[in-house]
């Protein structure tokens, strides 16, 4: 792919020594999906910013909820500063902070 074929939007652009960073990050992500499927993981590692985090039955249905017609490995919510949802999205992250006690 050439410059003149990168969307001039796609700001800012990782140069070539982040993006294979950024693709070794997900194959990792990638081949631990992998073992999970095969039933071979003995264990799956993560590492986090103190961020609540819960694992839901099904990627298809994270999935459908992200908008997207298959299935889904991970998403992030957010908060907008004056946005509606605030508290029930507090809400649910002091549920999934419960999970862990």
């Amino acid at each position: 792919m050439t410059e003149a074929d990168v969307n001039p939007k796609a700001y800012p652009l990782a140069d070539a020594h982040l993006t294979k960073k950024l693709l070794d990050l997900w194959k990792g992500a990638h081949e631990a999906t992998k073992t999970l499927h095969r039933g071979i993981s003995e264990f799956i590692l993560m590492a986090e910013k103190n961020v609540p985090y819960v694992f839901l039955h099904s990627k298809q249905a994270l999935g459908w909820a992200c908008g997207m017609s298959g299935p889904v490995l991970a998403c992030s919510v957010t908060i907008q500063e004056g946005s509606q949802p605030k508290p029930q999205i507090q809400s649910i992250q002091q549920s999934i902070k419960r999970l862990f006690v």
